[in-house]
């Protein structure tokens, strides 16, 4: 998958500055995109629970927005081929950064307008924001 393609098939946009012929990356380890971090379950130091009745709904073509970048900014949004990926925000964790989990069948992909897009192999992930910390 390239990056051209993917903003052909989304219809997102992303900023002249990027290489749009370039195949996006695919990795199954954890990732950041800006202030988006990308966690493989298995990984994961605490476990993310879902809520009791969380429900999972499928990422629609034009993929689902996970976070918006501060003061308005470009929005990071999952992407997938239809029936491959279902989301949930449906999650509770003691620190209070996990925005959803995400379980694939097939490379699914961030996209952001600055940042371009990566992509994440099959499997189950968490979404966290990052946290920036001052002080002791």
């Amino acid at each position: 998958m390239t990056l051209a393609s993917l903003v052909e098939q989304t219809g997102l946009s992303v900023l002249d500055h990027l290489e749009r012929s370039m195949a996006i990356p695919v990795v199954d380890g954890l990732q950041a995109q800006g202030d988006l971090i990308v966690v493989p379950y298995a990984i994961l130091a605490e476990p993310v629970r879902l809520w009791p009745a969380a429900r999972w709904a499928p990422v629609p073509p034009e993929g689902v927005e996970l976070l918006r970048g501060a003061a308005g900014g470009h929005p990071h949004t999952l992407v997938a081929e239809p029936g491959t990926c279902r989301w949930t925000g449906m999650v509770a964790e003691a620190d209070g950064l996990t925005l959803g989990a995400f379980a694939a069948t097939a490379p699914v992909y961030l996209l952001h307008a600055e940042h371009g897009a990566t992509g994440c192999a099959p499997g189950r992930y968490a979404v966290r924001r990052q946290r920036e910390f001052e002080g002791r």
